[in-house]
């Protein structure tokens, strides 16, 4: 990432300018990590957000496991073992449509004209947006964990198992942050944000591994399923919990996180850009 130096500013004192100041990635990244400060202190000011990232996977894994569990599995105990990784994986990237709706309401009420004021590198207030939805994420996948607890969900990975596999659907959805931002940035209201990437998203989510393997789906849909990047995530996530080998799923994870980010990251700065 190259040096980026922003635009000289008038000083109040004898008319003189400010000399330019030189931001450099560190100071890029410092940047942004004083913005995911603020976002996530936006949780202490809106507690309801936190109730809503904590009743929904209540709800989703209440629904699938005791009303779908018998008639996919036969048994609802085996569908739970076999759906709490994609639970917490479809939990996580449904939330992520939260980050371009929260900027797309920034930019109505003219938050990021402020920063755009400021000497700050441009990526920063999406750099920390995301950052702090991250937070709010975790907390989806303490949530999703502690009610397949209760219902008798026992990860043989044990607790690392658990802990990799939260920090790779985390990785993921820290990737589709930025596609999530850059359909907040060009969409013109937040209501047509959350429309357009419910339609990205669903897709996504349902036509993978997550609730229903692709060896039971329709030929024609089967492989589609199978090389999903969702499907690669849970995949990746059952292995690491429930035990098997990690290491194919694992490694197209890491890709499609790296194509997903390369690809939005620079769409999302330039459309934030465009847009403020």
């Amino acid at each position: 990432m190259s040096a980026v130096t922003t635009r000289p500013r008038s000083a109040p004192r004898g008319g003189e300018l400010v000399a330019p100041v030189r931001i450099t990635p560190l100071t890029a990244v410092q940047h942004g990590l004083q913005l995911a400060w603020r976002s996530v202190l936006k949780i202490k000011a809106n507690p309801e957000e936190v109730f809503g990232l904590m009743l929904q996977p209540v709800m989703f894994v209440t629904l699938f496991v005791f009303v779908f569990g018998q008639a996919m599995m036969g048994d609802w105990q085996t569908y739970r073992d076999f759906l709490m990784p994609g639970i917490i994986a479809q939990s996580v990237i449904f939330a992520t449509m939260g980050t371009g709706f929260s900027l797309s309401q920034d930019v109505e009420k003219g938050i990021f004209d402020r920063f755009r004021s400021l000497p700050i590198a441009r990526s920063a207030p999406l750099t920390g947006a995301i950052l702090g939805d991250l937070v709010r994420y975790s907390i989806t996948v303490v949530m999703v964990m502690l009610v397949g607890l209760a219902i008798g969900f026992r990860p043989e990975g044990g607790v690392g198992g658990v802990v990799v596999a939260s920090a790779l659907v985390l990785l993921f959805a820290f990737a589709l942050c930025w596609m999530s931002a850059f359909v907040g940035m060009m969409a013109r209201t937040p209501m047509a944000v959350q429309s357009f990437a419910m339609i990205l998203l669903f897709p996504l989510t349902f036509g993978s591994s997550a609730f229903v393997s692709p060896d039971d789906m329709p030929a024609w849909l089967a492989p589609i399923a199978a090389n999903n990047p969702v499907t690669h995530v849970v995949d990746a996530m059952r292995a690491l919990m429930l035990g098997g080998d990690a290491a194919g799923p694992v490694a197209w994870t890491l890709f499609w996180s790296v194509v997903i980010t390369a690809v939005f990251f620079p769409l999302a700065v330039w459309a934030y850009r465009r847009r403020t």
